[in-house]
């Protein structure tokens, strides 16, 4: 396993967020070079912009944390985020049109990839799978797939759930190698990261990125 900050994506989506805090997130993303870091669109810019020419992406959310906008919002909310200085946007899927057998959501995610592709950017796609069971999830990543996403995560942080092992190791086994898996939700230690990681996640979505690069280096110490 490559050094845990290479799947590594600090989140900070508190909906009392303050610039004390995205600044000390700043701080804690030069230090310890996280693969990412996550935040609400309104700070994309400043995190850009300090930043500067650090390798870490600068990651944030659209039709976030329901996915009941309208696809034109969703559009909107990507082209300004990816203006603003975004790298690679996570996008709350349409769940309610999925769970009503719509084929709204394969459209939505199409319109969304070609967007960010166009600029150069990533798309990741927020399933939340705590809503979903065995079969729905398999007809997620299809759906995912086929629309031509980079990436299939988890959860929004925000359900009755989080990431759970069985189900990264179930998209694994369906989405095809090109698309990577960002787990997220309840993921708080080294060893459950690591675990996450060889279930088949290629990114870890954690508010606990400090302290998981802080174990790391306490043990290889």
């Amino acid at each position: 396993m490559n050094s845990i900050n290479t799947y590594l994506e600090h989140t900070q989506l508190s909906p009392v967020l303050t610039d004390q805090q995205v600044n000390q997130l700043i701080k804690d993303a030069h230090k310890y070079q996280f693969a990412g870091v996550c935040i609400p669109p309104f700070w994309v810019k400043k995190v850009k912009r300090e930043l500067g020419d650090s390798s870490v992406q600068v990651v944030t959310v659209v039709g976030f944390p329901l996915g009941y906008q309208m696809t034109e919002t969703k559009v909107y909310e990507t082209t300004k985020a990816i203006e603003n200085g975004a790298d690679e946007i996570d996008v709350v899927w349409s769940l309610s049109a999925f769970k009503s057998g719509m084929n709204w959501p394969k459209i939505e995610l199409a319109k969304l990839s070609s967007v960010c592709h166009e600029a150069g950017r990533l798309l990741k796609v927020i399933v939340e799978t705590a809503y979903l069971d065995g079969d729905e999830l398999v007809a997620a990543c299809k759906i995912c797939a086929d629309a031509g996403v980079d990436f299939v995560k988890t959860s929004t942080g925000f359900a009755s759930s989080g990431a759970q092992l069985e189900d990264v190791k179930l998209m694994r086994e369906v989405l095809p190698a090109q698309v990577g898996i960002k787990a997220s939700g309840g993921i708080k230690t080294l060893d459950q990261a690591k675990a996450f990681v060889q279930a088949g996640a290629d990114r870890i979505g954690t508010s606990a990125g400090v302290q998981i690069m802080e174990e790391w280096l306490s043990r290889k110490g």
